[in-house]
């Protein structure tokens, strides 16, 4: 399964081999199991203003900047962006109700897949939508020594969020990596769309309620049930990547 899919992505984006540099983590979702408490904030902040939504909405919206979010609710109810003073306040009751309710939980099995990620003598970086200061900076407690601030990329630093490449652009130029020399952790179909659109070979994790194929949809690469599961793969991963050449497999 893992070389049929180092195949197709090699054929698909025309490149003779992979050689992983580095690896680009989402945050939310993969290194903390906090999706849950970001999809119930924004669920309640937009009831309380009347912006139509789901609770499933917001797993979905997984990975765009809470402005798009906050857009995509105002045009969806009143056919209309919502106004700078609109997305300032709704964000903020959006951010202080997130902070209630966040435990700051890791996600299970991703210490592993760092530990993993790091003996394979890869880069690890961090591409999320996210804007909240208090996640970011738990990161260098939770998995002290895998990250640092000049190598993520947040919602502070791109004009457009996921689903556009450019998170993802952004992280292969922090890594200094082309995107045949990257991998991509994700666990949401917005996120998965847009490192597909960079051309990097993306691996889903589904640690949230959607169903596997909007992930397989999105255009993943890899499916995995959870962190543990990819941790355990990780080093088949790297070794078929390493070995995977397309001449050998021609038409």
């Amino acid at each position: 399964m893992i070389q049929e899919a180092i195949i197709r992505y090699l054929r698909k984006h025309r490149q003779e081999s992979l050689s992983p540099k580095a690896v680009l983590f989402d945050m939310d979702g993969v290194l903390y199991d906090s999706m849950r408490f970001h999809a119930q904030a924004w669920y309640e902040v937009a009831t309380l203003h009347q912006l139509t939504s789901r609770l499933e909405d917001f797993y979905m919206f997984e990975g765009r900047t809470g402005e798009s979010t906050i857009n995509e609710l105002y045009q969806r109810t009143l056919q209309r962006d919502a106004t700078v003073e609109e997305r300032q306040a709704i964000y903020k009751e959006k951010a202080d109700l997130f902070n209630t309710y966040n435990d700051g939980t890791p996600m299970t099995g991703a210490a592993e897949v760092l530990k993993e990620v790091e003996a394979s003598q890869l880069r690890r970086l961090v591409v999320t939508g996210s804007g909240q200061h208090s996640l970011i900076d738990k990161l260098n407690h939770t998995y002290p020594g895998h990250f640092n601030r000049e190598k993520m990329v947040t919602a502070f630093d791109v004009r457009y969020g996921k689903p556009h490449p450019e998170p993802y652009l952004m992280g292969l130029r922090k890594a200094d990596a082309k995107p045949n020399e990257a991998f991509v952790v994700e666990n949401a179909p917005l996120g998965v769309e847009a490192a597909v659109a960079a051309e990097i070979f993306t691996i889903a994790v589904n640690t949230g309620p959607l169903p596997d194929q909007i992930l397989l949809d999105a255009g993943a690469d890899l499916l995995y049930p959870d962190m543990k599961s990819l941790a355990n793969d990780w080093r088949r991963i790297m070794a078929l990547a390493k070995s995977t050449r397309l001449k050998e497999y021609a038409d």
